[in-house]
């Protein structure tokens, strides 16, 4: 039993957490110093683009949909056929409706049911690694009636796919279906700048986070102010403390960056958690908004840490901004044990947590471990040509179909449970 004294010393303790005013002095006089080396050396790498507004005209102008279209029809005309074909499938309605999936899954039950769109799940799959994949995708979906999701993540080669088309091509069809997506920058420790990295068999490298050493950090930011400017690439995921500030910064600065916590930074409990959304709120722009705009939690996180988490999210103010991004499945090999299955959990969490996304990493692990080429993360790292000459391409295709279907599996248990989710918004209306 807790009595007036144990309250009396808890409020007190609780006071000592009171952060003092001059501390934050302290750390604007230093960002504010004229010799703070590491800021001076983030406004070199900006000033190469120009100006913040500048840069933002730039991403906006070269991200728009007409212009990323021309792009891919010059330099793939294959893909900007699909892509035609994608927005006429999109235009005469094609695609199944939320309402007509639900009569589907629900019959006659729908009509006794009611479903709260304001904390609707977003499907996520990943990744998307090829264009063809996602168009292949499409013409499923329309033959069987199922859904593509409101948000998609890749994780291929940058360099690779811009020379091949894919990069243009992904993002054009994700305007066109009404979906968010995220690219992984090529600067990101597995390029071997960390020198713990070696390929699988040097994975304990990964124990202190994926290393972006050095410089590095300043060669992530360049990276992506080339994709923002030359493509429009507005958000990306992001692996390492020193980066996830680096972003907090040139939000601060005024470049439109978004960016998504992998979940390869290990943010595995309430208090890394807060220690992150913290952040989020100290360097938001003065109007409040942040370029964190999705969390995706370690796979060991249970529900009752994303409900500590959503409290503190909402504390913030940051309920709206920032989704969290949580594996109902994932890859069948080299990243969890398996199997992995987390879908109960989330009918659990759905009903009660808004803004949360279901990401699909995997097939379910039964589909999965049928296959005679099971999903590995580690094929996230191979290049196209190797892929191809391997073999793998089917494989690693039917893979992506499998993640889908397991998408859908969870859209489906959501809607049995009177549950509400986000698809491609153009095409499920």
């Amino acid at each position: 039993m807790t009595t007036v004294a144990d309250q009396d010393s808890s409020s007190h303790l609780r006071h000592r957490l009171a952060m003092p005013a001059d501390r934050l002095d302290q750390i604007n006089a230093f960002l504010l110093d004229p010799e703070a080396r590491i800021v001076n050396d983030l406004l070199a790498v900006v000033a190469r683009y120009g100006s913040t507004d500048e840069i933002n005209r730039k991403a906006r102008e070269a991200g728009a949909l007409p212009a990323l279209l021309d792009r891919v029809r010059t330099a793939s005309p294959d893909y900007f056929a699909d892509l035609e074909w994608l927005a006429e499938q999109r235009d005469r309605g094609a695609f199944v409706s939320i309402a007509d999936y639900r009569r589907a899954v629900l019959g006659d039950r729908l009509d006794s049911m009611t479903f709260d769109d304001a904390l609707a799940v977003t499907l996520e799959v990943s990744a998307l690694q090829y264009f063809p994949w996602a168009i292949a995708a499409a013409r499923r979906a329309i033959a069987d009636r199922s859904l593509l999701p409101g948000r998609w993540i890749r994780v291929r080669k940058m360099n690779e796919q811009e020379v091949d088309g894919d990069l243009a091509a992904v993002a054009a069809a994700m305007q066109i279906i009404g979906a968010s997506v995220v690219e992984t920058l090529d600067t990101k420790g597995t390029d071997g700048s960390n020198i713990h990295l070696n390929g699988p068999e040097t994975i304990t490298g990964y124990f202190g986070g994926v290393g972006q050493p050095n410089d590095h950090a300043l060669r992530w930011v360049d990276e992506y102010l080339h994709y923002y400017t030359e493509f429009g690439v507005r958000q990306v995921l992001n692996v390492n403390p020193g980066t996830v500030l680096a972003a907090f910064l040139l939000y601060r600065l005024g470049v439109d960056i978004e960016f998504k916590v992998s979940v390869f930074m290990g943010t595995d409990n309430p208090f890394s958690g807060l220690w992150l959304l913290m952040a989020a709120r100290l360097l938001a722009r003065e109007d409040g908004s942040t370029p964190l705009v999705g969390l995706n939690w370690s796979n060991s996180v249970d529900n009752p840490t994303l409900e500590i988490a959503a409290q503190i999210r909402k504390a913030l103010g940051l309920e709206d901004a920032v989704r969290f991004e949580h594996h109902i499945t994932e890859g069948y090999r080299s990243i969890v044990r398996q199997p992995y299955d987390r879908r109960a959990e989330l009918l659990d969490l759905a009903d009660c947590v808004p803004n949360i996304s279901a990401k699909h990493e995997g097939g379910d692990p039964p589909a999965d471990a049928a296959r005679p080429h099971p999903s590995d993360i580690l094929d996230y790292f191979r290049d196209k040509a190797e892929v191809i000459a391997s073999g793998d391409w089917d494989a690693l295709r039917y893979n992506f179909m499998d993640k889908l279907d397991a998408t859908n599996h969870t859209a489906r248990a959501l809607t049995e449970h009177g549950l509400s989710f986000v698809a491609a918004r153009n095409l499920h209306r």
